[in-house]
């Protein structure tokens, strides 16, 4: 039985078991992937102290800070939480551990198009991760779909690889930073479609092209190799659903100023809370992983007496 268990190795997660570790309290953390979705950005420019550094980087300085501290992170995947009678037990695959309370740092999964074509050629041409994949598109013409920070980030990216990459997007304007715009805009190899939707995604044994909802310059098909999805994400609730939290409509779960959610003994942090739905950064990630667990520390201290 620990203190605490903080579920996520994100931003959110990580930055609590700093925090955890110099309060010097009983906790462990779980994830199976440290850094979550920031290690594959290809640059990150707005996190204060590095200018420019790729998200393996930051990454890594994040897991060595762990380490210095004598943190390290169980590598299991969290399958249920369930609320006993003074504690919880969290279920992995061939085990389970208990502790008297949770920290939710669970981040979000992608989202999807849910067109045809989308799951067939998964890994035939169809991707999710541009600093993952980019390498295989090399002189070869690829789309970006989504108009988000993470998605002109990755047409940029991917231009420096590919011969041309198309960004497109639903809507009247890119909703990335205007640095990322700007950037996008003045790089001859990016075409941006704007109002556009994919209907679907079509070739042979791999990718050979997206269909459109609507005619561009004559035609209503691109020719590509392949096809880089960034449109964004959705809280990974499975886990914490059962527990009964309250959560909003798009299901992020809601917390007060101290990261508190509607059930005692539950703090959530990073991305799949209602704090950080304006801005999903890896700073108010960070931010919010070291509030939660100066008020997680003042509880137990409290308990203990």
């Amino acid at each position: 039985m620990i203190d605490l268990a903080i579920i996520g190795s994100g931003p959110a997660g990580l930055s609590a078991a700093v925090y955890a570790a110099r309060y010097l309290m009983d906790f462990k953390i779980y994830g199976q992937l440290p850094g979550g979705y920031v290690s594959e950005a290809h640059e990150i420019g707005n996190y204060l102290g590095f200018p420019n550094i790729t998200g393996t980087e930051l990454t890594n300085s994040f897991l060595k800070h762990l380490e210095s501290l004598d943190v390290k992170i169980q590598n299991y995947l969290v399958k249920g939480i369930r609320k006993e009678d003074g504690y919880f037990s969290i279920h992995f695959d061939e085990k389970e551990e208990m502790a008297k309370n949770i920290l939710l740092c669970l981040g979000t999964e992608r989202n999807t198009l849910n067109v045809p074509g989308e799951k067939e050629f998964l890994g035939k041409g169809v991707s999710y991760c541009a600093t993952c994949d980019a390498f295989f598109y090399r002189n070869k013409t690829v789309a970006v779909i989504g108009g988000s920070d993470s998605a002109v980030s990755s047409a940029i990216y991917l231009s420096d690889v590919t011969e041309k990459v198309y960004l497109i997007y639903r809507k009247k304007e890119l909703r990335a930073e205007p640095v990322w715009i700007k950037k996008a805009k003045a790089n001859p190899k990016i075409e941006i479609i704007y109002e556009t939707n994919i209907k679907s995604i079509e070739g042979k044994n791999f990718v050979e092209k997206i269909i459109l909802d609507k005619e561009y310059k004559g035609a209503n098909e691109l020719g590509v190799n392949g096809i880089f999805i960034e449109i964004g994400s959705t809280p990974s609730s499975a886990i914490y659903k059962p527990l009964g939290v309250k959560t909003e409509d798009n299901g992020l779960i809601v917390v007060d100023r101290s990261q508190k959610t509607s059930v005692r003994d539950i703090w959530a942090a990073g991305d799949i809370t209602t704090g950080s739905n304006k801005l999903r950064q890896v700073i108010t990630a960070a931010a919010e992983g070291a509030i939660a667990i100066h008020d997680v520390y003042q509880t137990i201290k409290m308990s203990k007496g």
